[in-house]
């Protein structure tokens, strides 16, 4: 337990302002997207700046008090709550929140780790730049969590994850010490790399409070297209001949089952199927030129036009405005929200080469009906770049909690499979407590020890984010 005297030192730093302690209030921060992880805290602070989490982790670190980081609270693995058995101060950033600086010489914007994703690409996009990354809860979610996680999102085909989006990073260490690292240079061979031991390591090496990020030109045209499809072999020679013909171009190229537009056109108001007929699958085609609008259609109405000839579209409909390009994202966006609606869902952020994606599925749904035949299966996400949230619904009116009950055995068969076919059992949402024991079991020995002595030389107090990815 966390003393009485122990979180009224912590109090002090921030104020009682911004010191969150009654149950009332701290229980958001507890409540995360999924429901599966309650921990508890008896202290939630929102320091203002680096200087306030210097003093937090460096009190943290004599007194021995876990400290839990959290941004914007939309992780999927529990990195972001407090283990059940281990009561830890959370500390929040939604408070830093300025964006510092921009240098359009250097296509580079400075921020505060706890800036919303949404408001970092308005202001590229003010300054007639883009900043690729885009999550489903980029309204919500904060650059430091993204980082933390080595985010992916839908642009990761062609502008890659999190990672490659950042040029440096300001993280204050467990001891208190503040690193400096916000550079703008896309050339710097002096080491060890210190920013990509952060960015992914979830806040168990120390706090992220900044970031450089690397800022891209503006498109002049966009396109975006979707295609009715029989199969995901379909789907991946699609993918090939986008990838051929469109070059640089492609920019996202997202897998739907038809499951998947049926509930959200159910759920999600005012989405509908936009093909005339229903498809087993559909592929969202999204094509971005630095030319010209008019390139942009040329480029895509030639893809389409192949797709067409080789029979591997039998419909497909072009976005004829901005409005129309939006809602056809939001139909890929909002899958996983309508997904609630129909109960209780066994969800999986596996990857596997792209080229092994269709016989992926074909194994995944042959083990996953064996076990459990009336299940539904719902898969979908960004099969350029061989990501796939390989969801199972529950039955339709059966018991959801038995349904969960059998989380742990599916996701080992699930995972099994992945890692059979050369994949990975956390394309994007990372590790957290949700994957920790399973990360131990498959990875060599030599890599969990390393990891471990990583953690160890770095956080010797165990205090940082205490039972996430591995515990020392």
């Amino acid at each position: 337990m966390i003393s009485d005297a122990t979180i009224k030192r912590f109090k002090t730093i921030v104020g009682d302002r911004y010191a969150v302690t009654d149950v009332n209030e701290t229980a958001p921060y507890l409540r995360e997207p999924r429901g599966l992880y309650h921990g508890s805290t008896p202290l939630v602070l929102r320091p203002a700046n680096a200087g306030e989490i210097s003093r937090i982790l460096a009190l943290a670190t004599e007194t021995g008090t876990p400290i839990v980081p959290q941004s914007g609270n939309t992780g999927h693995v529990g990195g972001q709550v407090p283990l059940d058995e281990q009561p830890a101060i959370i500390l929040s950033l939604s408070r830093l929140n300025a964006v510092r600086s921009i240098d359009l010489s250097a296509n580079a914007l400075t921020v505060d780790a706890g800036c919303i994703l949404q408001d970092i690409q308005k202001a590229a996009s003010d300054a007639d730049r883009l900043f690729p990354l885009s999550l489903g809860s980029e309204g919500s979610c904060q650059i430091g969590g993204n980082l933390s996680t080595n985010a992916g999102g839908t642009g990761v085909l062609a502008y890659g994850n999190a990672r490659n989006l950042c040029l440096g990073l300001e993280v204050v260490l467990p001891t208190g010490e503040i690193w400096d690292g916000l550079r703008t240079l896309k050339k710097d061979n002096t080491g060890y790399d210190l920013r990509d031991l952060f960015i992914g390591a979830e806040g168990t090496l120390g706090v992220i409070t900044g970031a450089v990020l690397k800022l891209l030109p503006k498109p002049k045209g966009k396109q975006v297209a979707i295609a009715g499809l029989r199969s995901p072999d379909n789907a991946l020679a699609l993918l090939g001949i986008a990838q051929q013909q469109c070059a640089g171009e492609l920019t996202g190229f997202e897998l739907m089952p038809r499951i998947g537009v049926e509930f959200t056109s159910a759920y999600i108001p005012g989405v509908r199927d936009p093909l005339e007929s229903q498809h087993p699958w559909y592929a969202l085609i999204d094509l971005s030129s630095m030319r010209s609008e008019e390139e942009a259609a040329a480029t895509m109405e030639t893809l389409l036009a192949t797709a067409f000839e080789k029979d591997l579209v039998q419909d497909a409909v072009i976005a004829q405005s901005e409005a129309q390009r939006d809602a056809f994202w939001h139909i890929r966006e909002t899958m996983s929200e309508a997904q609630k609606s129909e109960g209780a869902s066994i969800k999986h952020d596996v990857s596997v080469p792209v080229s092994a994606i269709p016989e992926f599925f074909r194994k995944a749904d042959k083990a996953v009906h064996q076990a459990m035949p009336d299940a539904r299966i719902y898969a979908f996400g960004h099969m350029g770049d061989g990501n796939i949230h390989y969801n199972i619904q529950q039955a339709k009116n059966a018991d959801g909690s038995a349904h969960l009950a059998r989380r742990h055995e599916i996701n080992d068969m699930v995972y099994d499979i992945a890692l059979g076919m050369g994949g990975s059992i956390s394309a994007e949402h990372g590790i957290g407590q949700m994957k920790r024991d399973k990360l131990a079991a498959i990875r060599q020995p030599i890599e969990i020890d390393l990891m471990r002595r990583i953690k160890t030389s770095f956080d010797p107090a165990n205090i940082m984010n205490p039972g996430k990815i591995v515990c020392p």
